[in-house]
């Protein structure tokens, strides 16, 4: 095996057997699973390991330098219009090619599948454009935030209350393993090119302000859809009896799974073509690598999606219909903060977004605090997306107080960290959260007699909510222990108060 993809595995196994284990537990100790139902979800959890072992070189290898390479043409274009116009178009093309809204709109069956994945897909391009802009121009990122939450906040109040936990959704579910990749990489590559003191902080950002687009997008669109209609159907899992049972339901869903990630991947390998038509940037050893990386990533996520969809989501579903049936269906709670706090760390798009922020902060923010601050938040998500089936409370009634804060810690904590913070939102809330947590959380709320579209949706979007506050904490933690030897320098040296010339970045 490629000593890399060997690295890359083990570091799958490590972030996948935590959860599988819990899950293992949970089956033992407190509701019994069939042991066909288990022998596929363990299959699934072997497909997962590999499929993000291969999907992580796989996007290194070409989606990062695909990515920096546009970004380092885009900043060098002087006219505005034509960086306007290609940003809009990438992110559209991206986005459409994104499977977890492909599995979004598939939910949603009163508004049509195109419809939804259109207006999302515009609403990418759009703020994926403003975003290349702001980067260009130098934009403060807190400042664009919080006009943009506050026109979030104020047109959630002008939705139907069945479609607003839908949108926000939206916004977590379309920065997903294929776009995310890109768009750091393009951010960074962005921002590669300047030499002042800011550019490290705002080659961070894309991400946040494409994920606020789709949830614009599609609260407009509400206004038009009524969803009031709208049934999550999710079928159960597959009987199986024999190793031979569980080899043909693997085998028969695969080449579906083929399909589709080649379709979502053939976008991006049309725009590398024609970018090295154009600009002739890589040479033929780099061709042939990016070349061989999308092959990693198209195998990468055919196992990953498929050991996920046909393994962990049926799982999930049936876990959360038997807990919440349990004499005391409390025990939701901390049982969702453990999933949650674990299941993170399986996103494939994570690693990519941890080993990004450790390379451009020079080791500042490492990997593992950012794994432990990213598991935290989605730990806190999910335990209040279970209390919010429990006790029916409003999505509004989290969601707005939750941003109102991220909003103003935005304003206290280093620039870094802001964009580090709502880059990690949307990085969260990958097929992990959609194929397994909002199973998880539709099985609850059917087995509560809830209702689907306002309590069980919502689970990305809180999801995609917490980690910025637990980000920014982080940054706040950092800022005082930076603060503090700075004081201690001072008085120790007697020199001038300039943090920048006595201290440098430090591991958090």
């Amino acid at each position: 095996m490629n000593p890399k993809l060997r690295e890359k595995t083990m570091e799958s196994l490590s972030a996948v057997l935590p959860i599988t284990g819990i899950v293992l537990l949970i089956s033992v100790l407190v509701v019994p699973v069939e042991l066909g139902t288990m022998v596929m979800f363990l299959t699934g959890a072997v497909m997962l390991i590999l499929g993000m072992g291969f999907f992580q070189l796989g996007a290194e290898m070409s989606m990062t330098p695909i990515g920096e390479g546009i970004g380092v043409h885009l900043s060098k274009t002087k006219k505005i219009l034509l960086v306007l116009f290609i940003g809009f178009i990438m992110g559209l093309i991206i986005t459409v090619s994104e499977p977890d809204l492909q599995v979004l709109a598939r939910q949603v069956p009163s508004i049509p599948n195109m419809t939804l994945i259109l207006t999302v897909a515009v609403g990418v391009g759009i703020f994926l454009a403003l975003a290349i802009i702001r980067i260009k121009y130098q934009i403060d990122l807190s400042r664009m935030l919080i006009v943009l939450y506050v026109l979030l906040i104020v047109g959630s109040f002008f939705v139907p209350k069945e479609f607003l936990a839908v949108a926000f959704d939206s916004g977590g579910v379309t920065t997903g393993p294929m776009t995310v990749p890109f768009i750091m990489a393009l951010g960074v590559g962005l921002a590669s090119v300047r030499s002042d003191k800011n550019s490290a902080s705002d080659s961070f950002g894309l991400v946040a302000l494409s994920s606020v687009g789709p949830i614009l997008a599609v609260l407009l669109l509400g206004c038009f859809y009524k969803p009031t209609e709208a049934v999550y159907s999710l079928g159960g899992v597959a009987q199986v009896e024999t190793t031979r049972d569980v080899a043909q339901v693997f085998l028969y869903e695969i080449p579906h799974y083929m399909m589709e990630v080649a379709i979502s991947l053939l976008p991006i390998l049309l725009v590398f073509v024609l970018f090295q038509l154009f600009t002739r940037r890589y040479r033929k050893r780099q061709t042939k690598r990016i070349l061989v990386g999308m092959i990693y990533t198209y195998i990468g996520l055919i196992l990953f999606l498929c050991g996920v969809s046909v393994g962990f989501a049926p799982v999930g579903a049936g876990l959360g219909s038997a807990l919440a049936s349990l004499r005391h269906p409390w025990i939701l709670v901390p049982i969702g903060m453990l999933i949650g706090y674990y299941i993170v760390k399986a996103e494939p798009a994570i690693q990519v977004l941890n080993h990004q922020v450790e390379n451009v902060t020079n080791g500042a923010v490492s990997v593992k605090a950012m794994n432990r601050s990213m598991s935290i938040g989605v730990a806190v998500s999910i335990g209040l997306s279970m209390l919010r089936i429990l006790l029916n409370i409003p999505i509004q009634w989290i969601i707005i107080p939750g941003y109102l804060i991220a909003l103003v810690m935005s304003l206290l904590v280093p620039k870094i960290f802001v964009g580090i913070a709502f880059d990690s939102g949307g990085v969260a809330s990958g097929p992990m959260t959609s194929t397994f947590l909002l199973p998880l959380s539709i099985g609850v709320c059917q087995a509560l007699g809830g209702d689907l579209m306002t309590d069980a949706f919502g689970v990305v979007a809180l999801v995609a909510l917490t980690p910025l506050i637990a980000i920014q904490i982080m940054g706040l933690v950092y800022k005082f222990k930076t603060d503090q030897l700075q004081k201690t320098a001072v008085a120790q040296l007697g020199i001038a108060d300039d943090s920048d010339d006595i201290i440098e970045f430090e591991e958090v």
